[in-house]
């Protein structure tokens, strides 16, 4: 009877060699071990041999048992390092092939501007502040010499959420990022020279106005500040960004309550054509003023000894001016095809040195 134990032996190992994957390796140990399995059944029919006869027999069924159960689990190890260095070879990538365009991901077009305004600023000396979307009425408004019968107010009045604690006044989501300006000059001393940029909030939604978007204002404290600085400043930034040296700037006479004077600053360009720079009209692209000395007086600092500027600006809109990006609400539809049009390759940071 040693014949067919033998047979059942070489045939498994045969079917072993032969198996080319984990599935077909299964098959033959569920054929072989398991409960309707060949060698299963031989071991269930030693109940039927004589005491003698089922001793031998059942001595000889367990080494080939052990026999089968080592081949088996070996073979299974193969067959899956041989799957594992498969699936390595198929998934290996080539770092050194240039990068397809068609893949590549792209920088956001306001992430984009953001990164160049915060190049230009930070090569005049500016640091980047923060801080948070959601305000008390005093660092939005009453601050920035806009208390509640201001009628200058009505126009921010937007976006409230309910009071931390009763008693309280209702929060705001900032209506413009001078917020972070007042917390700035409330934890540090002059001399201060810091950027704004951020997330904003407002009740409008059109081609060219948006429930939220982005802003960037300035801020310049120091001894001796005067028009000429605000002036000289702006107006390099604007020749830069637009990457045109010779850049009409104009300055109109305006008012926000947080600055005294206060002025509109304006750029060249062709309403007929839109170049910016070119024809002979003028197009409004931010404001920008003295800081009012009872702002200066509300945040701890003497406007008998300290005086500044302060400017703002959208970032969208600039964004829009210099890529030609006909409307706002673009900007958040989350289309690929948008975003591969007006994107910038990530491999490109901002610097100076790209000739902006």
């Amino acid at each position: 009877m040693a014949d067919d134990l033998d047979a059942l032996k070489n045939n498994t190992l045969t079917a072993l060699s032969e198996a080319r994957d984990r599935v077909q390796w299964d098959a033959i140990r569920v054929g072989t071990l398991g409960k309707s399995g060949a060698l299963t059944g031989l071991l269930k029919q030693l109940g039927q041999l004589e005491p003698e006869e089922r001793k031998a027999r059942g001595q000889a069924l367990n080494r080939l048992r052990d026999e089968l159960t080592k081949a088996i689990e070996e073979r299974g190890r193969e067959l899956e390092e041989e799957a594992l260095q498969a699936r390595l070879s198929s998934e290996r990538i080539d770092v050194t092939l240039p990068v397809s365009s068609t893949k590549a991901g792209a920088i956001h077009p306001i992430s984009r501007t953001i990164e160049e305004m915060t190049a230009i600023f930070g090569s005049m000396g500016f640091s980047v502040a923060e801080g948070p979307d959601v305000e008390s009425q005093w660092h939005n408004f009453s601050a920035l010499n806009t208390p509640d019968h201001h009628p200058a107010r009505t126009e921010h009045d937007t976006f409230y959420l309910p009071p931390k604690a009763e008693g309280e006044e209702p929060r705001v989501l900032r209506t413009q990022t001078s917020g972070v300006q007042i917390r700035t000059m409330m934890t540090q001393k002059p001399p201060i020279r810091i950027i704004a940029p951020g997330r904003t909030y407002r009740a409008d939604h059109d081609a060219t106005h948006s429930p939220m978007f982005h802003q960037c204002e300035g801020l310049v404290i120091d001894r001796h500040i005067t028009l000429g600085h605000l002036k000289g400043c702006l107006i390099e930034f604007l020749r830069v960004y637009f990457d045109k040296p010779n850049l009409p700037v104009r300055f109109r006479a305006s008012y926000f309550p947080f600055t005294e004077p206060s002025m509109e600053v304006d750029i060249g360009w062709s309403k007929a054509t839109g170049e910016i720079g070119g024809g002979s009209d003028w197009l409004e692209v931010l404001g920008s003023g003295m800081v009012h000395p009872r702002v200066l007086a509300n945040c701890g600092i003497d406007p008998t000894e300290w005086q500044g500027f302060a400017f703002g600006m959208g970032i969208e809109r600039l964004a829009m001016l210099k890529n030609g990006i006909p409307d706002l609400r673009s900007f958040y539809e989350s289309d690929l095809r948008w975003l591969r049009h007006y994107g910038f390759s990530a491999l490109s940071p901002a610097t100076l040195t790209e000739g902006f």
